[in-house]
């Protein structure tokens, strides 16, 4: 405990020989101090860095993928609107069998002869109507090229 006396003594703090040493102590505090501060503003300058990257990676990806949406819309609509067409030709061309068939009839009917006349198909009848249900599209991860 004699020790620990003389360290705190006053006569240890007039003592030059401890001031240097103090002194010293606290220089090299300080330098260190500076140093993890610096290394931390490096770090935290190179996670800022990283994130940007990342971001505008993220955005050119979702450029992409909005870019890829978009003509994958486009070409839905095209086809559609080709759908749309192809039903109402097969309509008239249903109407047109209608009419011959009735025709063909009234040729049976006065002619007195049996004629083979087919039966129209029921999906013929109402083309506007699909074979099957509507099913949403799905997206898988490799329809988009990243």
């Amino acid at each position: 405990m004699g020790s620990l006396q003389m360290q705190t003594s006053p006569e240890s703090d007039n003592d030059p020989r401890y001031a240097t040493v103090t002194d010293e102590r606290k220089r090299k505090r300080m330098i260190s101090n500076r140093e993890s501060a610096r290394r931390s503003r490096m770090r935290k300058q190179k996670q800022l860095g990283d994130l940007i990257n990342e971001v505008t990676l993220l955005k050119n990806d979702n450029a992409k993928i909005t870019e890829q949406v978009d003509e994958a819309s486009k070409k839905y609509i095209e086809m559609e609107s080709k759908n749309n067409v192809l039903r109402a030709q097969a309509s008239e061309l249903t109407d047109r069998l209608r009419s011959l068939n009735s025709v063909l009839e009234m040729v049976e009917e006065i002619s007195g002869q049996a004629l083979d006349i087919p039966e129209i198909p029921e999906s013929m009848q109402n083309p506007w109507q699909m074979p099957c249900p509507m099913q949403p599209i799905r997206a898988s991860a490799d329809m988009f090229d990243c």
